[in-house]
């Protein structure tokens, strides 16, 4: 199952996405007629229609998940709380970026005024299928993983280093570039590459084999402080080679599977 959210005469819709044989390329097949979060796991179970295909490489698309909340893990590689100068947390650090940061592909990520140090950090992102509450041990969080897609958890640097709460670094409007897709068909228990490219040079490459706190312990974890809905989005954090970039910069987050997540950088106005 692969699925985007895409602007079509001039509306927001979700549709099916499928790999044409031969093309080695995506494309958008069918409309669904509910939202995926609707499916309670099961999205090509949902009603769709045929549509006029568009290849995802042409559509217009929209940041592929609506969370009721956006919950990011911090320092999930040990590399990456080293390059920061961190202890190794012993249990799952997380924060919030509000659901009003998320960017669609190909979006501008604006870099405010007030940061003089903003830095990309490419992560894999979780989309919450049914509603998850004190999850027990023994409990398998599969059935409640909708599926993943690519996460930027931007983050305005200097002012995260200043601050106790992360909630101004990381907040602000277009520091949530999400997509292309959502898709359940990778295994991050098995492991899977998050690479990230600035201009075309690679800057990060880990692997989920890597995470201090794989994905259940994670999921389990968040379930008992919060309710999990559907359709919320879980960062699970970044591998080592976080850096700054600036106005004009094209930032690339890509997992095999899901695709590349490109946007540019600009000022603020």
């Amino acid at each position: 199952m692969k699925y985007c959210r895409f602007l079509l005469n001039g509306s927001a819709h979700y549709g099916l996405v499928e790999s044409v044989v031969g093309n080695n390329e995506d494309e958008i097949m069918r409309l669904l007629l509910q939202a995926p979060q609707a499916s309670d796991g099961d999205v090509e179970g949902l009603p769709s229609r045929r549509m006029d295909r568009i290849p995802l490489a042409q559509a217009s698309l929209l940041p592929p998940v609506q969370p009721s909340k956006i919950v990011c893990v911090g320092r999930n590689y040990r590399e990456h709380a080293a390059e920061l100068g961190h202890e190794v947390p012993q249990e799952p650090l997380l924060f919030f970026k509000p659901p009003s940061s998320l960017l669609p592909p190909g979006g501008t990520i604006l870099r405010p005024k007030v940061s003089v140090r903003t830095d990309y950090e490419g992560e894999l992102g979780v989309v919450i299928a049914r509603r998850c509450h004190r999850l027990a041990d023994s409990d398998a969080v599969r059935p409640y993983i909708l599926g993943y897609t690519c996460v930027n958890d931007f983050t305005a640097r200097d002012l995260q280093n200043k601050e106790p709460q992360w909630v101004r670094g990381k907040g602000f409007d277009t520091f949530c570039p999400v997509g292309p897709i959502v898709t359940d068909g990778i295994d991050p228990w098995a492991g899977v590459q998050v690479e990230t490219r600035v201009n075309g040079d690679v800057r990060q490459s880990g692997n989920t084999r890597d995470f201090i706190f794989p994905l259940d312990v994670v999921i389990r974890y968040i379930s008992q402080i919060m309710t999990l809905e559907p359709g919320d989005l879980i960062a699970t954090g970044t591998p080592q080679g976080v850096g700054p970039v600036v106005a004009g910069d094209i930032i690339e987050v890509s997992i095999k599977g899901i695709g590349s997540l490109r946007n540019p950088v600009a000022d603020q106005p």
